[in-house]
């Protein structure tokens, strides 16, 4: 079964991956398929599916999966590697966002570029993770929150940010071993009222 999440992180792959028609492969080839039934799905010839299955599994997108007797034919029978893609900023080298060059830690340029970041480094983290057969240890933790006014609001962000600092001072050591963790705190307005990621 292919992964939920890929995070791209060469520019080859990312620009491969951008071609709409491409797009609509990928999204085709979430279950095993050939160029044939590929085609079938989106209407297109089998000899243009091959073409792009072939830039897409040269990229990484898309991987063999077996060979199916069809008749006097042999199919060829692919798939994604993964269900949903992510580009990590870091393809865009010296022009990736960095939280340094941006002062501001109340500006959604700061937000963004943290953001932007993280994508990154857990894309390189997860890269070593599988080359040496670990799991990456990682921990997220989101929810929705309606404030009254601009006034609670800034009173969570420093009750929030006084939790934060007790709990870092709490298990923050650096006398013994262990390895440095980033925690990122972030907020900012839903696109969508209500808790869930997606309106009902």
């Amino acid at each position: 079964m292919s992964p939920p999440v890929a995070i791209l992180q060469d520019a080859d792959s990312a620009a491969t991956a951008l071609s709409p028609i491409r797009r609509d492969v990928l999204r085709a080839l979430r279950s095993p398929g050939s160029a044939t039934t590929v085609g079938e799905a989106l209407g297109l010839a089998r000899q243009k599916v091959n073409y792009h299955l072939r830039a897409l599994e040269r990229a990484g997108l898309v991987e063999h999966v077996e060979d199916r007797r069809k008749g006097n034919c042999t199919e060829r029978i692919v798939r994604a590697t993964a269900t949903h893609y992510l580009i990590a900023p870091s393809v865009l080298g010296p022009l990736e966002a960095s939280p340094r060059d941006v002062a501001d830690r109340f500006s959604s340029d700061h937000l963004a570029a943290v953001a932007g970041r993280t994508i990154s480094e857990v894309a390189e983290l997860r890269a070593r993770a599988d080359a040496a057969g670990k799991r990456l240890p990682t921990l997220s933790l989101e929810t929705a929150i309606h404030f009254t006014s601009p006034q609670a609001q800034a009173a969570f962000a420093e009750d929030l940010a006084n939790a934060v600092a007790r709990l870092v001072s709490r298990y923050h050591d650096e006398s013994s071993g262990g390895r440095w963790f980033r925690l990122t705190v972030g907020t900012h307005p839903a696109l969508r009222a209500g808790p869930e990621e997606e309106a009902p």
